[in-house]
């Protein structure tokens, strides 16, 4: 049977609700509303994200697989004498490819207004600089679809520093089989997870080892796994997004196996095990160098864990932009979950 429509429309689920590092609760919410719905036990950990047991016999050598939750955006920095907004990014994101995407901004008191990234003076008729100006969020407002003129009018509506500001993911799934969307990474991921979880559920396993989910919330901003490491885990497995790139050999359609990233080599052994079982399951897979990446091994690395550590996911055109994968893609890295779970 295959989970790629599960995984699919349950990634559509998640990135329908509103999400960047530090506004993370409705969608945690969702996670754990799931996990309960097809019979485990998830809970909210301290700092917001969701850890839960999938089962398994050997507790003195578990297995923790790891997904962030959270994404790119914005906070509201200023508010400007015209009442748009000046942002300030949470995590990778960038003014180049965020301008005219449509927005919406979270009040601290649950109000949301809808807004729309511009270039300042953005009519091309009027500006003369529009194509030589640099975008920056420095240079890129938030038009509010408010009635708004003024600093003032916009406090009064609502709006304040410190605001959550959150990009459109623009969503779709093409009849080829390409997935396009923003926050692919690592919302994917999530669902792959979620997949594997409802997969041990349907077939009735217990994997031989103590298998756990880490559902992280703060990995945009490099402090994902920090905390929340179960006991007697001796190996984590980041499920995050592959890289697809110039000098890189992975696709959308491929799991891509990071040999080693910005901070340093992937576990040997670990990374191996999993080479092989690509092989020998006969999947789609890439093994690359990731040059500018960080992951969530590596935040639980930085924080003590004596763990091995491994890090795959389905290949990402477009990462923190606007992202794109395929289900084949996404297929191959639920096939190299599972089989690295059952080994």
């Amino acid at each position: 049977m295959s989970y790629v429509n599960y995984i699919t429309e349950t990634f559509k689920k998640l990135t329908s609700i509103d999400g960047p590092s530090g506004f993370t609760a409705n969608s945690a919410d969702f996670c754990i509303n799931e996990f309960k719905a097809l019979g485990y036990d998830a809970k909210k950990t301290v700092k917001g994200g969701v850890i839960v047991s999938l089962g398994g016999k050997d507790k003195e050598n578990g297995l923790l697989l790891s997904a962030h939750l959270d994404t790119l955006g914005g906070m509201v920095k200023s508010i400007k004498s015209n009442g748009r907004l000046r942002i300030s990014a949470v995590g990778g994101f960038t003014a180049n490819n965020v301008e005219a995407e449509n927005c919406k901004v979270y009040t601290r008191d649950g109000k949301v207004f809808t807004g729309c990234f511009q270039l300042d003076n953005a009519s091309t008729h009027v500006n003369k600089d529009y194509n030589t100006t640099a975008r920056t969020f420095d240079t890129l407002e938030v038009v509010l679809d408010t009635l708004s003129t003024s600093k003032e009018e916009t406090i009064k509506d609502g709006i304040s520093v410190g605001d959550f500001v959150c990009v459109d993911p623009k969503t779709v799934i093409t009849e080829t089989g390409f997935v396009k969307s923003r926050f692919i990474d690592d919302k994917m991921s999530v669902a792959v997870i979620l997949g594997i979880a409802k997969y041990l559920k349907d077939e009735n396993i217990t994997p031989n080892r103590a298998i756990y989910a880490h559902i992280t919330v703060y990995e945009e901003v490099g402090h994902g796994a920090c905390g929340t490491m179960p006991e007697g885990v001796t190996e984590m497995l980041a499920i995050d997004m592959g890289c697809v790139g110039d000098g890189l050999t992975c696709t959308e359609r491929e799991v891509s196996i990071c040999a080693k990233d910005s901070r340093g080599p992937y576990n040997y052994e670990m990374t191996s095990r999993l080479i092989e079982l690509a092989k020998k399951h006969e999947l789609r897979y890439a093994v690359d160098i990731y040059p500018m990446y960080g992951s969530d091994c590596d935040a639980a690395l930085g924080a003590g864990y004596d763990i091995r550590h491994a890090l795959i996911g389905t290949g990402v055109y477009a990462s923190h932009g606007y992202e794109r994968t395929h289900i084949d893609g996404i297929d191959a890295t639920f096939e190299l979950t599972k089989a690295f779970i059952l080994e």
